[in-house]
């Protein structure tokens, strides 16, 4: 009886061993093999760093006044559905941001009666389409501390097309 008790024990230790072991397996691998890993950051070594380079000037794209000079005003009208919550088109009418009737070379901050942070008066300038397009892409990088929430359009078609039809508004 001894002896079974012993061997019992072993093996009863062996198993608790081996579970750990799955248990750890699974969360420091993830369930990933060997051939599914990316490397987290790659260090360059001399003399690649110029393909990375020429690799990455190829797939540049078109540029914004490309984009502009082919943007579609219709595109547009369906992108600016995104804006709707907060600015309306309407010549004078504000909503939670302000009207954006005629908006394009309008001097920025300039609408009566709206009330805009201090991020965006202490900008100056006007709403140029290269400026819009800079703002609309990532507002709160164009302007840190603008009370505008949105996040911003990342698609340089979907900006130009937008801009585009912008410009078509009392323009």
């Amino acid at each position: 009886m001894t002896a079974t008790k012993i061997v019992g024990g072993v093996c009863g230790s062996l198993l608790v061993f081996l579970l750990v072991k799955w248990g750890a397996d699974a969360i420091y691998e993830g369930g990933h093999g060997a051939e599914e890993m990316e490397a987290a950051y790659v260090i360059e070594v001399e003399g690649e760093g110029d393909t990375a380079t020429a690799e990455a000037e190829e797939v540049v794209g078109p540029t914004f006044a490309e984009l502009l000079a082919s943007a579609d005003v219709a595109k547009g009208e369906k992108t600016f559905g995104k804006c709707k919550a907060c600015h309306k088109v309407e010549d004078g009418k504000n909503a939670t941001g302000p009207y954006l009737f005629a908006v394009v070379d309008r001097p920025m901050a300039s609408v009566e009666g709206f009330k805009y942070s201090d991020a965006l008066l202490a900008l100056g300038g006007t709403w140029t389409p290269e400026e819009l397009n800079a703002f609309i892409e990532s507002p709160k990088s164009y302007a840190p501390g603008t009370k505008m929430s949105f996040k911003g359009i990342s698609k340089p078609a979907d900006r130009a097309n937008l801009i585009a039809y912008l410009a078509t508004l009392g323009g």
